[in-house]
């Protein structure tokens, strides 16, 4: 984090990617289906109150972390977002 009166660097790279964002030069590939999902991760991730613990295996634990690295979501947010979609009765056993 840049502290006050630092002065801040960037390398060659660094700067050709600032001027191709300030250019606009960036398009958006996010479709409305993976908009939406988004929207529904952060409308879950919000208004939470209650805190629970549970044990899972390893494995389990290590796949559910890829699984939200895979779709950009915290892996605490996924897991909410899988007991909100089974309590809904959109997801079955």
């Amino acid at each position: 984090m840049k502290k006050k009166g630092e002065t801040v660097y960037f390398d060659s790279e660094e700067k050709d990617l600032l001027d191709s964002y300030d250019n606009d030069e960036w398009v958006s590939t996010l479709t409305q289906e993976k908009k939406r999902y988004y929207e529904d991760v952060a409308k879950y991730s919000m208004g939470k109150n209650k805190r629970i613990n549970i044990r899972i295996t390893e494995k389990d634990f290590h796949d559910i972390q890829a699984q939200g690295l895979k779709n950009g979501v915290p892996y605490q947010t996924l897991i909410a977002m899988l007991i909100h979609k089974y309590n809904q009765g959109k997801l079955t056993l």
